[in-house]
């Protein structure tokens, strides 16, 4: 029996769901990425970490981020050379609360919670 996929922490919701060609959209040519695949492309492409860093980050092994990552890579590619569009939805994940000891000094502007408290400071 196959061991049970653990789910893989996330600093926050992407908020663009959803990437199209200029072209016309047909439903039928899209590729799905899930969320933990956006996950490990910000923090390891946009944000620098290593993909030792990510693993701590994601609460997951750094061979699992490096198979996410890899597969999240060749989704992107598929949807960019071959003109597809490209939506973010799905996967194994729990949304960062902001108050654990691993959500890094890099995730402060992504956090889901961190943000919901500045907005709400914001409006006070």
């Amino acid at each position: 029996m196959a061991r049970p996929r653990k789910c893989r922490k996330v600093c926050a919701l992407p908020e663009n769901c959803g990437f199209a060609p200029m072209k016309e959209m047909n439903d039928e040519n899209r590729v799905i990425m899930a969320v933990d695949e956006y996950e490990t492309i910000r923090l390891i492409d946009l944000v620098g970490y290593t993909q030792e860093e990510c693993a701590v980050q994601m609460h997951i092994a750094r061979t699992t981020v490096q198979g996410i990552y890899n597969e999240a890579r060749r989704k992107l590619a598929d949807a960019l050379v071959n003109g597809k569009s490209l939506h973010i939805e799905g996967g194994d994940f729990d949304l960062c609360e902001g108050d654990s000891l691993h959500c890094g000094k890099k995730c402060e502007k992504f956090c889901y919670k961190k943000r919901k408290m500045e907005n709400i400071s914001k409006e006070m």
